[in-house]
């Protein structure tokens, strides 16, 4: 594990105009060019974005983020390829290729649902640097493995779901029951026993796999969450992409419950009607992973290996944006002291 300090101009090939203009499978497309501020770089970065998309205001988003600071900072030009639901590997090696056959350099892919796309593709342009997201099932000398300990930020939202309960009943909303997260539920619990070591949490998955609807299906959301608040829960932690907005909406339907976001802080990304009743959210800086592996690529040293974003490194935490979380905070902040001195580990499986 080590440290990862905090905080890409060419037209698109005939290929890439195909697929912007429906032609290929891979989904809708964006290009963009960087901002005015320093001189324009000649990186051009490809991207290629989860179920969701830009908009889902969690996963994607936050990974758009770092993609924006990017082209702002250092004027590269980028293309940006989306996921349609329900595709296969096949598709998801189509978009990636896509870039790298473009001239895209870094390659990007924002989830571990292109891990065995990403490793075939990889293989076929030793001369292109790739970043996948969330997965380190292989590592290849020109792929960056950019992971989290979202254990760690989950554990300290759980400790605040445990302080902000009345029932002692909490509920968790995971998109897709895969391992990456099983990590968020695992941590979750842990957090919330540790203050309440009595609490009930009821755990809920939208989708198995290969089913990754679960991550952009708010009515399942919602449908999910309203179960939880019908069997007594009062407080919400949904790590389910675009589908934590419906399980938001029924949170809101409901005096005195709270919801907890994900990935990115909902609470200044949600719309207005449920925003109150977001207390925190769990951030994982997907945005400052993005943006630091295309700043090593834009320093002509893109980075390599397995690249960890854990409590020491900043690359989670929980958002404090919200006013009602302040009284749950010192001892979220006890924990977390704790966590990275090692005086408490956190589990990575329910």
């Amino acid at each position: 594990m080590r440290r990862v300090s905090t905080y890409l101009a060419l037209a698109a090939s005939a290929v890439l105009g195909l697929a912007a203009c429906g032609g290929s499978s891979s989904g809708t497309t964006t290009t963009s060019t960087g901002g005015s501020s320093g001189s324009a770089s000649s990186v051009k970065v490809g991207l290629a974005y989860d179920i969701g998309g830009r908009g889902d205001q969690s996963f994607n988003d936050s990974a758009a983020r770092g993609l924006d600071k990017a082209k702002a900072d250092f004027g590269v030009q980028a293309k940006e390829l989306e996921a349609s639901q329900g595709e296969t590997d096949a598709q998801k090696e189509e978009r990636l290729r896509l870039l790298a056959q473009g001239g895209y350099n870094p390659v990007i892919a924002v989830g571990f649902a292109y891990a065995t796309a990403a490793k075939k593709v990889a293989a076929e342009f030793p001369n292109t640097n790739f970043g996948i997201i969330d997965d380190a099932s292989f590592q290849a000398a020109n792929v960056a493995n950019l992971v989290f300990a979202e254990q760690e930020g989950s554990f300290l939202v759980g400790s605040i779901a445990a302080q902000a309960s009345k029932t002692g009943n909490i509920g968790f909303i995971g998109g897709v029951n895969t391992p990456l997260i099983q990590k968020f539920e695992a941590g979750y619990t842990a957090g919330a026993k540790a203050v309440n070591p009595s609490i009930k949490v009821q755990v809920k998955y939208l989708t198995e796999p290969p089913d990754f609807s679960g991550f952009g299906d708010p009515a399942k959301g919602k449908t999910a969450a309203q179960g939880m608040l019908d069997a007594g829960a009062d407080v919400i932690y949904a790590a389910a992409g675009g589908s934590g907005s419906g399980a938001f909406e029924a949170v809101a339907g409901k005096q005195g419950a709270w919801a907890i976001g994900v990935d990115s802080d909902q609470y200044l990304t949600a719309a207005a009607s449920v925003k109150p009743i977001i207390l925190t959210s769990m951030i994982k800086s997907v945005d400052v992973a993005v943006y630091n592996f295309i700043k090593s690529a834009v320093d002509g040293k893109p980075l390599t290996g397995v690249q960890t974003f854990d409590l020491k490194a900043d690359g989670v935490g929980y958002s404090t944006s919200n006013p009602a979380v302040k009284p749950f905070t010192a001892k979220a902040d006890g924990f977390k002291q704790q966590i990275i001195s090692g005086s408490v580990t956190v589990p990575t499986t329910p």
